[in-house]
């Protein structure tokens, strides 16, 4: 009676662990666990990248998006990729760009159709345009992009630009999931802007502002770390009870969060 009762509160702990901690795959799932390079048949920011992340459970799969000259949202990280830089490109020149993977550099439009097809949340980073207009622009096709594809409920938005995240507030569907990531803004502003937290580097907590992972919880603000893969820092960070943590290395996290 006794061993049962244990094994029962082992599995709550496991539980709540899980609970507590939600794991999101930074740029997909892409890097073979441990090593450097990619998993097979996988990319950054690739379609197998998510539909890998997916595969696994994780909460989400968060990708990067920029804006063509002609209004066409692409899914990429770098602001020149393969010589390639997107936001002063046209879509027939970013159409041309293809991943490690064998991919063609995505378009949001078809990425969409992707993760409509699986389970996981997709985490969207509005990457921080020069031409703060076509930034404007590149919101706006995406939240319409997102909407076209009945995915409202499904997907996370982050951004550097301040400005970005209060569009997005402004013009997605209310209770959106905005959260701003330049790791500048106290509790106090984030709360203002009408955010619902904050997705800052594992440096901002760990070695400037210690004091605000407590500030930003008592104010009802939910905290995402990034990049985390180191795993003394994963769980320095699962203890201190975040909702988040964002990684290269989901399994390695998943595999923490369950003991």
């Amino acid at each position: 009676m006794k061993k049962m009762i244990f094994c029962l509160a082992m599995l709550m702990c496991t539980t709540v662990a899980m609970a507590d901690t939600q794991v999101v795959a930074h740029r997909g799932y892409w890097k073979a666990p441990g090593q450097s390079g990619n998993a097979e048949g996988s990319a950054q920011n690739s379609l197998a990248s998510y539909k890998k992340a997916d595969a696994i459970n994780v909460y989400g799969s968060e990708i990067d998006v920029w804006m063509s000259t002609d209004g066409v949202v692409y899914v990429n990280h770098d602001r020149v990729f393969k010589g390639c830089e997107i936001q002063k490109s046209t879509s027939k020149e970013c159409n041309k760009v293809v991943l490690d993977n064998g991919e063609k550099m995505p378009k949001l439009k078809n990425y969409l159709k992707t993760v409509k097809k699986g389970n996981c949340r997709l985490v969207i980073e509005i990457k921080t345009h020069k031409d703060k207009s076509q930034q404007a622009k590149c919101v706006s096709e995406v939240l319409s992009l997102v909407k076209k594809a009945k995915l409202e409920e499904r997907v996370d938005y982050i951004a550097f630009s301040a400005a970005a995240c209060e569009q997005l507030v402004k013009e997605a569907p209310k209770g959106t999931p905005v959260y701003y990531l330049n790791g500048d803004k106290s509790p106090e502003e984030v709360k203002a802007m009408g955010l619902t937290g904050v997705d800052y580097h594992q440096d901002v907590f760990m070695k400037k502002h210690p004091e605000w992972l407590q500030q930003f919880k008592d104010m009802g603000l939910k905290i995402n770390i990034w990049t985390v893969d180191s795993p003394e820092v994963m769980k320095y960070y699962i203890n201190k009870g975040v909702e988040f943590i964002t990684t290269n290395e989901p399994e390695l996290l998943i595999s923490l969060l369950k003991k």
